[in-house]
């Protein structure tokens, strides 16, 4: 379970660098240390990882703990958001949505379904939970292709719905971000946006145009979307 979640935990803005899945036994093997330590969980540099990631998740429910109780006395001044693109389109969701970032895994068709969000089920741990294209229900055009020199690496994002947990494809994760709420309040009012109705508000961050969503109205219409 370690394993599998400091390969995926968000810290500093960046993802850890999973080597055991590049050069190590679950990637093609060519990692000099392999001779020694025989499995990468015998390694110097596996072991820092996992300290690395226990230390932010002690760190980053200390944080949540602050945020509730600041919540409940009225004095919230800031968003703890999920950034991430979705083909050419910056977005940011607020974290008490996500379950966890995962790696993509292949999205199984259902035969006869209704819902043209629902892209089929997918595997994660063993268990089948429906894909919804986040696209489809934000009016975002997935064949836009964006040119980048860095590696990018699609994930899937487990959103924590109504009924159960759901997996959304994106093609790129930024970081978790605690943004100003004033930055977002003064953002532009995105009426003539397609899926408008989902969005809060559309910012500048950090020289990128980011569309803040409405977790709410979104999280209502992905269970609708199930149904």
């Amino acid at each position: 379970m370690i394993e599998r979640q400091v390969m995926d935990v968000i810290i500093d803005d960046q993802l850890i660098d999973d080597c055991w899945n590049r050069i190590g036994v679950r990637g093609d093997k060519s990692c000099p240390l392999l001779v020694e330590h025989i499995h990468c969980r015998n390694c110097a540099v596996y072991a820092a990882a996992a300290v690395r990631l226990l230390d932010r998740y002690s760190l980053g429910q200390q944080e949540v703990a602050a945020l509730q109780y600041s919540e409940l006395r009225g004095k919230v001044e800031s968003r703890s958001l999920l950034v991430f693109r979705l083909a050419d389109e910056w977005l940011a969701l607020a974290t008490r949505c996500l379950v966890e970032v995962a790696p993509l895994q292949p999205v199984h068709s259902l035969p006869h379904q209704r819902s043209r969000a629902l892209l089929g089920v997918a595997n994660v741990r063993g268990a089948l939970v429906a894909c919804l294209s986040l696209g489809e229900l934000l009016g975002v055009d997935p064949d836009t292709v964006v040119a980048s020199t860095a590696r990018v690496t699609p994930r899937m994002l487990i959103l924590a719905a109504e009924n159960g947990s759901v997996v959304v494809p994106v093609d790129e994760v930024d970081a978790i971000h605690r943004i100003d709420l004033s930055d977002i309040q003064a953002g532009e009012t995105p009426s003539a946006v397609a899926g408008a109705r989902f969005t809060r508000a559309v910012m500048q961050f950090k020289g990128r145009s980011l569309r803040v969503l409405d977790d709410e109205l979104l999280m209502s219409a992905v269970t609708r979307s199930l149904t």
